[in-house]
């Protein structure tokens, strides 16, 4: 069958290993590798036949690959972190660069090595870290933004790397001739890019309006494909001029649809990629280097994440942030396996270099989730270890604070919430460490604390110990697990109330006896739910046991967990007994000019008038000698059967109009 039994191996062990990866929890392109190598033509047993067919197939793989990552480039992401991502990403490749030819400088490399390997090392990986923070729930977080934003500038910044690759074997020390080679390579992919801006945006709107998925997929797989092609007949890379396809597209209307569109393809011709590098990886040469493959890894882990630790400090992010970037940044990027392999084809660095490369990056990538860990535990430890900056309070001193709310996230919902208690008078702090919100928050005048609420003086700061209540309004679990344990430590006995994203969530709050939970998105499709029974013309008490029904069932397994909230539910559930409703006088009737006395209301329907709004102003608790007139809006509480009667009764006589 030739090159087809080759893809049949390659989809049945790329299916095997990405199905133990995934249980591990692990990247599945790592199991992809594994698969290259089991078989790769260095191991025996089963082996592809046609390596260089799956080579060429490959190729497409990593042009897919590169052109989806364009796609999820988002500049908007650097409006908030745009100095550290303009400015502090440049330094750090170039610092990582110099330390990666100094570890191939002291290992004895030759230059070329060296150089890859500084290279190499210098950029991280987008979709490990991108997939590491949505599986933690640390997404819209300031650590994520900074990250996210140093990965942006690292994945442009590939672009020139892999443009003066080629030309790095004949270099001999003129470095007029990479000059002259960037400069002309800029100049092209400038007018690449004013081309497609013009052309394929076209092209795509007018697609579009043919309503066809399939010709948009076509499309956009041709836009991706063709422009590399084009920069291939130019002397750059194919898979450069994918990237710059995905680029020109990321920010326009079609870019969600387009990533949606070519994820299946670019996943199916990425296992071609990530599996054709495992069959180039020679296994013996690991038990060969394994002293110098360990060492470069651990050197790589340590020196990356002291270089981002160090920035984001300079850049004046504190507390948890960089910590955070650098250990999630401290992992050998995807594009890394790009430049090596392209090292490789241009005779630049040896199999045996080019192996040692390859294990190296793959160690540091699958050390990173677990590095990714050790984040929150190590900044605990750091923060009891040493001593702390004073607090600055804002708009409140400590020594004020009595029977107050303690707010933890100052983002919409924190925000939202300080709004409220401000209203009714009820005094609060809001604690927030991401500075945008926080000045935010200063806008308003509320009183809050810049500072981390993990950490014990900024909950002092915050009054906890004269706090009526604790509200976690921030989204990371990883974050409120550790500021419950914080809390419970000052002050045990502290009413929580938590916000949640999932049933899971709900779970682990209720491991550290936090029952009072919120999940926003659930009550948010509670409420669509309710606005959609309303326009189909559902009565309303109905609405509300049905909504308070599924509102339970989600909730149930706190009751479960608490036994002492039975009491709070009975009594919550008498709103599905007891009932407020309204009925308009729109008509003369004869009900006009009687009293609520005189017609015996309650008597007749078991209702109760507990209001009237007249002339646009409400009386509550009208007295029983009160006379209805034209244009009242009368307020009754009842249950719905008594309800119902009054609907009857009232809107017969009076001509009403019932909610």
């Amino acid at each position: 069958m030739g090159i087809a039994e080759d893809i049949i191996l390659i989809l049945v062990f790329g299916l095997a290993s990405g199905l133990v990866f995934s249980r591990l929890k692990l990247p599945l392109f790592l199991g992809y590798i594994i698969a290259g190598i089991i078989i790769g033509p260095h191991t025996g047993g089963i082996t592809v036949s046609d390596t260089h067919g799956i080579e060429l197939l490959a190729e497409i793989g990593v042009a897919l690959l590169l052109f989806s990552i364009g796609l999820e480039l988002s500049f908007r992401e650097l409006k908030d972190v745009k100095q550290i991502a303009l400015i502090g990403t440049p330094v750090q490749l170039l610092v990582t660069i110099a330390f990666g030819w100094g570890i191939g400088f002291l290992l004895g490399f030759s230059t070329n090595d060296s150089i890859i390997l500084g290279l190499i090392i210098s950029l991280s990986s987008t979709m490990i870290s991108l997939k590491t923070l949505m599986n933690r729930k640390l997404m819209g977080t300031l650590s994520s933004r900074v990250m996210i934003g140093i990965l942006i500038v690292q994945d442009l910044a590939a672009i020139p790397i892999m443009i003066i690759l080629p030309r790095l074997s004949s270099l001999s020390g003129n470095i007029t001739i990479v000059l002259i080679t960037l400069l002309k390579a800029c100049l092209f992919l400038a007018v690449i890019i004013i081309l497609a801006m013009k052309i394929i945006l076209y092209l795509l709107k007018t697609v579009a309006r043919l309503n066809s998925p399939e010709l948009f997929l076509l499309t956009v797989t041709a836009a991706g494909l063709g422009v590399g092609y084009i920069a291939y007949l130019n002397g750059l890379s194919f898979a450069i001029g994918a990237f710059i396809a995905g680029i020109v597209i990321s920010d326009s209307e079609y870019s969600h649809q387009a990533m949606s569109n070519i994820i299946p393809l670019r996943d199916v011709f990425g296992l071609l990629f990530f599996v054709s590098i495992g069959m180039l990886f020679q296994p013996q040469l690991l038990f060969t280097h394994a002293r110098t493959i360990v060492s470069i890894a651990a050197a790589v882990i340590a020196g990356k994440a002291l270089i981002f630790f160090v920035i984001t400090r300079i850049f004046g992010y504190f507390n948890i942030i960089p910590l955070a970037a650098g250990l999630g940044l401290a992992q050998i990027g995807e594009f890394s396996f790009v430049i090596a392999t392209l090292a490789l084809k241009d005779k630049i660095i040896s199999h045996e270099f080019y192996s040692i490369l390859l294990s190296v990056t793959i160690i540091t990538m699958f050390l990173s989730p677990f590095l990714t860990m050790l984040v929150v535990p190590l900044y605990g430890f750091v923060r009891r270890r040493f001593p702390k900056e004073p607090v600055q309070t804002i708009n409140f001193s400590t020594e004020s604070l009595h029977s107050h709310i303690v707010i933890s996230g100052g983002g919409r919902v924190g925000l939202s919430a300080g709004e409220a208690l401000n209203k009714l008078g009820i005094p609060f702090v809001i604690i927030e460490n991401e500075h945008r919100r926080f000045e935010r928050i200063l806008v308003k005048n509320y009183p809050v604390i810049y500072g981390d609420s993990s950490e014990i003086s900024v909950l002092e700061a915050a009054g906890i110990s004269e706090a009526s209540i604790l509200m976690l309004t921030v989204p990371s679990i990883i974050s409120s697990r550790e500021i419950v344990k914080i809390t419970r430590r000052i002050r045990p006995s502290i009413p929580i109330v938590a916000r949640t994203e999932s049933i899971e969530q709900i779970e682990e709050m209720l491991k550290l006896d936090v029952y009072e939970l919120v999940q926003p998105e659930f009550e948010a499709s509670l409420e669509m739910i309710r606005q959609i029974l309303l326009r189909y013309g559902k009565p309303v008490a109905d609405i509300q046991t049905f909504v308070d029904g599924i509102r339970h069932e989600n909730y149930s397994k706190i009751y479960q967990f608490n036994s002492n909230r039975n009491a709070p539910q009975a009594i919550g559930n008498l709103s599905l007994l007891l009932q407020l409703f309204w009925i308009e006088v729109t008509h003369d009737s004869e009900i006009e000019g009687k009293s609520i006395k005189e017609l015996g209301i309650r008597s007749r329907t078991g209702s109760s008038v507990v209001g009237i709004m007249r002339d646009g102003s409400f009386s509550p608790n009208p007295d029983p000698e009160t006379v209805f007139i034209k244009g009242d809006l009368v307020a009754f509480i009842g249950d719905p059967k008594s309800r119902s009667c009054t609907g009857d009764i009232f809107c017969k006589n009076a001509g009403g109009q019932y909610d």
